[in-house]
Formats: C-alpha cells, structure tokens, sequence
C-alpha cells in the first residue's frame, strides 16, 4: 500500500511561487510513475506535470516554462516548483503514483490534496 500527503500549497499573488510537495510512504516509490494533477470545482481532474522512473517529464501546456517536477527517491518526496502563478491555476492539486505490479497490472494512489490560490 502507498500513502501519498500533498504539502505547500497555500495563497499567493500572481506572479509569485510556491513549491509543492508530495511525500510517500509505504514500498518502493523509485520505480513508480508519479504525477501532479489539478481540479477546479465542477471540472474534470487535469495533469499538470508528469515524471518516469527516469527522470523523462511531461507538462501541461499551460504551464510550460513556469513550472518544474522532480522527484527525490532517496526522501520518498515529488515536488512541483511553480512558477509566475497566474489566477487561472488556482486548483486543489493532487500527487499521484501509479505502481506497475509484478504481474504488469497498474495502481493508482491518490494524495489527499493541497489547496493553491491566485490572487490577481
């Protein structure tokens, strides 16, 4: 089993940063496939950034050039290092990790959710 907790979100002005942090428990975290999503009440859960076991990242386009994952396997923790914050990114954020499984069936776990707010 895998327990993820979501850290640093918060309120912050546009144009400020925040940097968000995701600590896992539980087994092996080096080989999952983590991400970071967002959700705005009455809208569908998006994927802002993703990262392999590799280090091989993925972004949203809309925040391209402002934001940064990275993940640190000796702490169990993801990060998102966000950027020139604008209004429109005001979201609960959520960490994921999905674990491929011996038998190469996937798992999702899901964090609790960290609060993010803009003001412009």
């Amino acid at each position: 089993q895998v327990q993820l907790a979501e850290s640093g979100g918060g309120l912050v002005q546009a144009g400020g940063s925040l940097r968000l942090s995701c600590a896992a428990s539980g087994r092996i975290f080096s080989t999952d496939v983590m991400g970071w999503y967002r959700q705005v009440s009455g809208k569908q859960r998006e994927l802002v950034a993703g990262i392999t076991s590799t280090g091989i990242t993925t972004y949203a386009d809309s925040v391209k050039g402002r934001f940064t994952i990275s993940r640190d396997n000796a702490k169990n923790t993801l990060y998102l290092q966000m950027n020139s914050l604008k209004p429109e990114d005001t979201a609960v954020y959520y960490c994921r990790a999905v674990r491929t499984g011996w038998d190469k069936t996937l798992s999702y776990y899901w964090g609790q959710g960290t609060q993010v707010t803009v003001s412009s």
